[in-house]
């Protein structure tokens, strides 16, 4: 293994300090294999870092057999990032608990990448099989990779409709990425692992544990430019992650379905709070920018057209607005105008039909 690697993997491993002291103490001190070097005192003098975690640096550096566990992933083919490298997705690196390390089979996703996440719920019907399926064939024939959990149901079909598609795909797994979870999911495992990759924040080795997938829900929405729920009851996994994606400031699109499905119950109120509704896949894909050149030029024109119509720092607000949504801190940063100032142009860009406040303080383009 190479040499900075072993000493990342074991800063990975110490139970008892979280992500956020790993990469305050990466951040203080330089790297890991400068953390291995420090004593209790030293490490105690780094600032918010406590006797109990330092305690916990030392026991783990005093009771694990370093070359022996690190060489766990030369023996498995798994593949490791951590924060300290420049390879580290830059999509996570926004999360405020971003994860110190990812360990993946395959590939993970490139910045240039297009990605979308398809989720949903592990019972579903054959409409919901039907959607999950097309909308990764669909997004994957146009180079949109898809992100999910590989879990039974939406899901996966969303997996196997990127595979269909000739496109990639990548699972973010709640468990060890050595792990094939669900068990009888090992034909999926296997594709994924040759037309993407398979993901996990968790040590190889991780038995998949319920508490563990709800925060896997962050990284999944993290690494996607949009998120597609395909049916989802009220209170489920996929709602989670539709609340990481607002919070990360990711459009969010619902599939609807029936008033007394309860399986539809989730993606109606969704749609009914501002998501994206998707009625027919190749509209849907129009609105993502794919489809025939006329229809591009249209857009093109109407854009001319708005741009032209708007005051100066009218345009400036509006021009922040991409595919992605934005909330009142992130439009004060980019634009640097005072808060009174920005909520007056939004109230301005509101009533001339251009944007949307589909939650509290956060705008999308219509």
């Amino acid at each position: 293994m190479i040499e900075k690697w072993k000493y990342q993997y074991w800063l990975s491993c110490i139970k008892g300090v979280g992500n956020k002291k790993r990469k305050k103490l990466v951040e203080y001190c330089g790297s890991a294999k400068e953390v291995y070097a420090l004593t209790k005192k030293q490490l105690m003098s780094i600032p918010k870092i406590n006797e109990k975690e330092a305690e916990a640096v030392v026991f783990s550096r005093l009771n694990l057999d370093l070359e022996k566990e690190a060489d766990i992933l030369n023996q498995t083919g798994i593949k490791m990032l951590t924060i300290e490298e420049a390879e580290f997705p830059k999509r996570l690196l926004q999360l405020s608990d971003c994860p110190y390390a990812i360990f993946y089979k395959g590939n993970i996703p490139s910045e240039q990448e297009r990605t979308a996440a398809i989720v949903g719920a592990r019972m579903c019907s054959s409409y919901g099989k039907a959607a999950g399926l097309a909308l990764g064939e669909a997004l994957a024939a146009q180079g949109i990779s898809i992100v999910s959990g590989m879990a039974y149901g939406i899901d996966s079909f969303g997996h196997w409709g990127a595979v269909k598609g000739g496109g990639r795909t990548y699972a973010v797994l709640g468990c060890g990425v050595d792990v094939c979870y669900p068990k009888g999911g090992w034909e999926l495992y296997e594709k994924i692992q040759s037309c993407g990759g398979l993901l996990s924040e968790y040590l190889p080795g991780t038995k998949p544990v319920p508490g563990q997938f709800p925060a896997r829900n962050r990284l999944i929405s993290a690494l996607s430019d949009i998120v597609i729920l395909v049916e989802a009851k009220q209170k489920s996994g996929s709602l989670i992650t539709a609340d990481f994606a607002l919070e990360q400031g990711k459009d969010i699109y619902a599939v609807p379905g029936r008033m007394d499905d309860a399986l539809s119950m989730g993606c109606n109120e969704l749609i009914r709070q501002g998501a994206g509704i998707i009625t027919n896949i190749e509209g849907f894909l129009l609105e993502l920018g794919f489809g025939k050149d006329e229809i591009k030029q249209k857009k093109e024109k109407e854009r001319e057209k708005i741009e032209k119509a708007l005051e100066k720092d009218e345009l400036m607000v509006y021009s922040c607005f991409g595919l992605a949504p934005k909330n009142m801190e992130e439009l004060v940063k980019m634009t640097k105008m005072p808060v009174q100032k920005l909520a007056n142009i939004l109230i301005s860009l509101q009533a001339k039909g251009l944007i949307e406040e589909y939650y509290k303080n956060h705008y999308h383009k219509k």
